[in-house]
């Protein structure tokens, strides 16, 4: 009986794959309590439980689970990018102007251009896989720095345009994505003597149709939701429009990414409906957990020093490494060109950089992506490389934000970089050291904001009142069938 049921769970039966869902579920929570004693990122601890239930550990995991889990890359990347077109909105570019748009658009393509001339004309690498690993260069992953900014309470300059680029940092990264999948896939076809057309202009017309059925399907949820509807159900017609989009893409053989941003660009502006992202955000966090896990389930840790895992010459760690550096190397040069663009105060221009190294979200289901998309040789390389920097990055990426902090003084831990208190009196006498502390300390009491109790995040009271109102809206129907018996 027993030999028949670990049989099973090596094939991809359903049974298989609903227990391996639930360990990944429950492995990646238990992992996130020890990274979050070495003040890691949970996204790291999804990913490192990937890597040590994969077939290159404990293999806990079936490969063929593994294949039909294929999917989660999709819908996982449809919550995402569904959730970054909430910040492109006309109103908040109208009011940040130019000067955002600016660095965003320098940091981005400064590390892509600068990782792609290092891979393709110093190391020889070929266009299409220099193309790809260029692009996802452009992705930040804003979550460490934002817990850096709350931990520290920092604000200023800095934090203020920290807040502005990293909310339109990832739309460059999939705008850029789009653009060197096509280009890859052109390369890659080139050999195969396809038409002019069909290399060129069949991407170019596939990613414009997608933005435009993207946005059709924005509209379609508006009208959907404009509807009398209960709480969950606006909810599960959101999910079911995102499924239905998300799944078209994927037939016709397009990235859903574009299209999916699209939408929740569109939605946003015509109905300025905040609460529907916020219930999203709260339901998609097992979502994200199990396509981290599944990502690291897919790191090929030998490949990284093997022989069989080479890339024009070079291994893939010695690739990794590369791209590494390089892609900092980047962020900050291309922060610092923008910020001097844009005539921003020195200290902003200097330290913004360093808050822009983590790398994570966006950037790993991208490369999830071009595993299917590009094959498993070239696209596997490139889920390596992204996978193993990724770790990386969201290791240092936190103690970069809060020295680049510090450096701007956008936060200080002494009193008199705090606050701004007289040392001396009007008559030119210096004030006792004493009346000097108590004025710096009142000061700062007057700064603390009223002492609450602690409050539930805006997304978990949008999901709240969801099932509260569910739950008032199906009393009243039993109450009234009560009735007209």
């Amino acid at each position: 009986m027993l030999q028949g049921f670990y049989q099973k769970l090596g094939e991809a039966s359903p049974g298989a794959i609903i227990l391996s869902l639930a360990l990944m579920l429950f492995l990646g929570f238990a992992m996130t309590r020890v990274t979050k004693r070495l003040r890691l990122p949970d996204v790291t601890a999804y990913i490192l439980t990937g890597i040590v239930i994969g077939p290159f550990c404990l293999d806990l995991i079936s490969p063929k689970v593994i294949a039909a889990t294929d999917f989660l890359s999709d819908i996982a990347l449809a919550f995402i990018a569904f959730s970054v077109g909430e910040f492109f909105r006309v109103e908040t570019l109208k009011k940040n102007g130019m000067r955002v748009v600016i660095i965003t658009v320098m940091e981005a393509c400064v590390a892509s251009l600068a990782v792609f001339a290092v891979t393709y004309y110093a190391m020889g690498l070929s266009m299409a896989f220099s193309a790809v690993l260029a692009a996802l260069a452009a992705a930040t992953a804003p979550a460490s720095t934002m817990m850096t900014i709350r931990q520290t309470h920092a604000r200023g300059d800095l934090v203020d345009t920290l807040l502005q680029v990293v909310a339109l940092d990832d739309v460059v990264g999939l705008v850029a994505y789009s653009a060197a999948i096509s280009v890859a896939l052109s390369s890659l076809a080139g050999a195969k003597q396809v038409s002019h057309f069909q290399l060129v202009m069949m991407p170019i017309l596939l990613n414009a149709g997608v933005l435009l059925l993207g946005g059709l399907f924005g509209l379609l949820l508006k009208a959907f939701l404009n509807r009398r509807h209960s709480t969950d159900n606006r909810l599960i017609i959101a999910v079911g429009l995102l499924f239905a989009f998300c799944g078209i893409c994927v037939s016709l053989g397009a990235s859903p990414l574009l299209g999916c941003m699209s939408m929740g660009m569109v939605y946003i502006n015509v109905t300025g409906d905040e609460k529907l992202f916020m219930q999203l955000n709260y339901f998609s966090p097992p979502i994200l957990l199990l396509f981290f896990v599944r990502s690291g389930l897919g790191f090929r840790l030998d490949t990284l020093v093997s022989s069989a895992g080479r890339v024009g010459g070079f291994s893939l760690l010695t690739v990794g490494i590369v791209y590494f550096f390089v892609r900092i190397f980047g962020k900050y040069g291309g922060a610092y060109l923008g910020c001097l663009m844009t005539k921003k105060p020195v200290l902003t221009r200097n330290y913004l950089g360093l808050a822009l190294i983590p790398q994570a979200g966006v950037a790993i289901g991208l490369a999830a992506m071009c595993a299917r998309v590009l094959g498993k040789e070239m696209g596997g390389q490139l889920q390596t490389i992204i996978l193993a920097s990724s770790v990386l990055y969201e290791m240092v990426g936190p103690a970069c934000a809060k020295l680049s902090l510090y450096l701007s003084k956008s936060y200080s831990n002494k009193l008199e970089e705090v606050t701004a208190v007289e040392t001396v009196t009007p008559q030119g006498q210096q004030r006792a050291p004493v009346e000097v502390l108590i004025d710096r300390l009142a000061q700062i009491q007057k700064e603390l904001p009223p002492r609450r109790e602690p409050e539930v995040s805006p997304e978990e009271q949008a999901f709240l009142q969801a099932a509260e109102d569910q739950m008032e809206e199906m009393t009243q129907i039993y109450h009234g069938r009560f009735l007209n018996r």
